[in-house]
């Protein structure tokens, strides 16, 4: 594995942790300031930092003890450019929860990683 697939492997494994602790300002800080993205829960498309932490705060709203988890991680680093896939699943409650497909599209700004796209789709 070369050090950018580790290093977009340990930003996906932050996104769970800083998700499930409802950590919304570290979360979003891992996005660009001119991400766009698909939720698996909305039609229109979310754009920017405020519209997406919006997104999660609802999200944590709605079913404060929601846990997020993804499997199977699959990267594919293009030069400054970079995929990750994965399967996720949501517990919303104890006996409830949602399961789907996503993928991060990264961009390498000032050395680091940044999502700039995203997309989740439910599984059906």
């Amino acid at each position: 594995m070369t050090p950018a697939e580790r290093a977009i492997l340990a930003l996906e494994r932050t996104q769970v942790s800083d998700f499930n602790r409802h950590k919304i300002a570290a979360l979003v800080a891992q996005y660009s300031p001119s991400f766009v993205g698909f939720s698996s829960t909305r039609h229109p498309r979310i754009s920017g930092r405020n519209a997406l932490a919006r997104t999660f705060r609802h999200y944590l709203k709605v079913s404060p003890r929601v846990r997020y988890g993804i499997t199977q991680p699959k990267v594919q680093v293009l030069g400054d450019a970079a995929v990750a896939s994965f399967y996720w699943k949501v517990r919303l409650a104890p006996g409830h929860s949602i399961e789907g497909r996503g993928s991060h599209v990264f961009a390498k700004h000032g050395g680091s990683w940044k999502i700039v796209h995203e997309h989740f789709s439910r599984s059906h």
